[in-house]
This record gives C-alpha cells, sequence and structure tokens, in this order.
C-alpha cells in the first residue's frame, strides 16, 4: 500500500521509527521503494551530490522538477517528497504556493519540503491541500548567513528558539519536520513537544525517523564525511573496481569473450 502523510503520524503514535532516504533518479527510487523506505525526499542536495555544484544554493527549480519526475517514476508504494530550492518560496507567498503547486502538478511529488520556512509560507502552502514537511536547525541554503555547516541550538537561547519555532510550525499543520545539526538533547525536547513526527539528521537517536543522503549511505561520496553520516557500503570503490577490471579486459583482449559476442 503506498505510504501517506498520516502513516508517519500514526508511526510516531505507535513509536515505530522509520527512515527517509534522498534519491535523485528512477533507478534509486526504484530500488530503495523495493526495499520499502517509505519516504523518498528528491533533496536539493542534488546540487552538491549529482550536479556537482559546491553547493545546494545553485539548484533551480528545473533541475529540481526533472529529478523530481524521475523519481516519483521509480516509486510505487514511497511518499516522495520534493525539496523547494533557495528562493523558489522567499519572494512571497504566492511565489511559494505556485512553486510547491508545480511538484505536485509537475513533478509528480506527494509532498514539499521547506528548509527553514517563514510560518505563514507555511501555513498559506498547507491551506491550499497540500502536505509541507518543515526544516529546521541547520539549513544548507543559509550556509553563508551561518557562516559554514555549524551546529545549531547549542545556547539555551537559540535552543528556545528552535524549540518555539517547531511548535508553531506542527501548529501549522505540516506534517513531518526534519531537524538537522542540533544537539541530540534538543532534538529529543522537540520531538516530545510536537504531535508530528520529527526526522533527524545530525540530530541524535531521538527523533521518530532518520533521514541520510543516499550518496553518503552509499559509500559514493568524495573526501571525508560529515560527523552523523554512516556509509553502509563502499561503492565508490566496488565501481572503482569493477571499471578497473573491465579495462584490465579489454585491454588483455579478454572481453568480450565468446560469451558476449554474437554469432
Amino acid at each position: 500500500m503506498p505510504i501517506t502523510v498520516r502513516d508517519l503520524l500514526s508511526f510516531k503514535e505507535r513509536g515505530e521509527r522509520f527512515v527517509m532516504l534522498t534519491a535523485y533518479d528512477y533507478p534509486t527510487a526504484r530500488i530503495l521503494d523495493e526495499a520499502g523506505v517509505p519516504v523518498l525526499l528528491v533533496g536539493d542536495s542534488v546540487g552538491n551530490n549529482v550536479l556537482g555544484y559546491d553547493t545546494t544554493i545553485p539548484v533551480t527549480m528545473d533541475e529540481m522538477l526533472h529529478h523530481c519526475r524521475a523519481v516519483a517514476r521509480g516509486a510505487s508504494n514511497a511518499l516522495v517528497v520534493g525539496d523547494m530550492p533557495f528562493m523558489s518560496f522567499h519572494t512571497s507567498i504566492q511565489e511559494g504556493i505556485a512553486n510547491a503547486g508545480r511538484f505536485l502538478k509537475e513533478g509528480g511529488a506527494h509532498a514539499i519540503k521547506l528548509e527553514r520556512p517563514s510560518i505563514e509560507v507555511a501555513a498559506a502552502i498547507v491551506d491550499r491541500g497540500i502536505p509541507v514537511m518543515g526544516h529546521i536547525g541547520l539549513g544548507p541554503q543559509s550556509v553563508h548567513a551561518m557562516g559554514g555547516y555549524r551546529v545549531q541550538g547549542r545556547s539555551e537561547e537559540h535552543a528556545r528558539k528552535l524549540l518555539d519555532e517547531a511548535q508553531t510550525l506542527d501548529k501549522a499543520g505540516i506534517f513531518a519536520l526534519v531537524l538537522e545539526g542540533i544537539p541530540a538533547e534538543l532534538a529529543a525536547r522537540i520531538t516530545e513537544a510536537v504531535a508530528t513526527p520529527t526526522i533527524g539528521i545530525g540530530a541524535g537517536p531521538h527523533c521518530d525517523g532518520q533521514v541520510l543522503v543516499i550518496n553518503d549511505l552509499l559509500g559514493l561520496g568524495f573526501g571525508s564525511y560529515p560527523k552523523f553520516a554512516k556509509p553502509y557500503a563502499d561503492l565508490r570503490g566496488t565501481i572503482t573496481g569493477a571499471v578497473q577490471a573491465f579495462q584490465a579486459d579489454v585491454r588483455a583482449g579478454t572481453f568480450p569473450d565468446e560469451a558476449h559476442s554474437y554469432r
């Protein structure tokens, strides 16, 4: 059965932890869907994980919709969430509503995610019948304003501000809330204080769900991984080994062989 936003609330009510993973293309989405992943996020992290940008900031609406359509074609049961890119909901409430609608009408998504949204924009989109996932704490779209990728909410004043923000978004009707780059103790306080399911990334073990970037989980990154990311495979090494073996066979004249040739 296809996963809906109500299922995530049921997970929280039952104390059943769940996962969300990013997906940027059809084959990955299909594999994750068949593996039973309930939520696929077409993240603007496509920028620095697939498109070669240094940050998520250059990603456009057209690029997001392109990747969202591919993921939607690969997902039969998972809830597909489209990530609203930088400056796609900042100019006006009407712009935010229009771009959110494009994710559902053109991208095939079931819901959208807003990174560090204004309460007015989030509430207005919810009022139009578009499910909204919130995102507070460390926001990659605000990396320059934050002075880098820094843990948020370490002071009691900032922690209180994030808790208030979470509760306000909860009352605005969001269906889930990503908590990124905050202390585990604060994530536990927020998770307890809101009815909506929380999904952590770099927020400790007390959230209702956890999300990772698929490239980090599969070991497809370059350089070091964030502290909160755990590679469960080394696909970069696997790919390198396979390519080197192919090149060696071609150079040695052992590929293609009889089994891989036509007569």
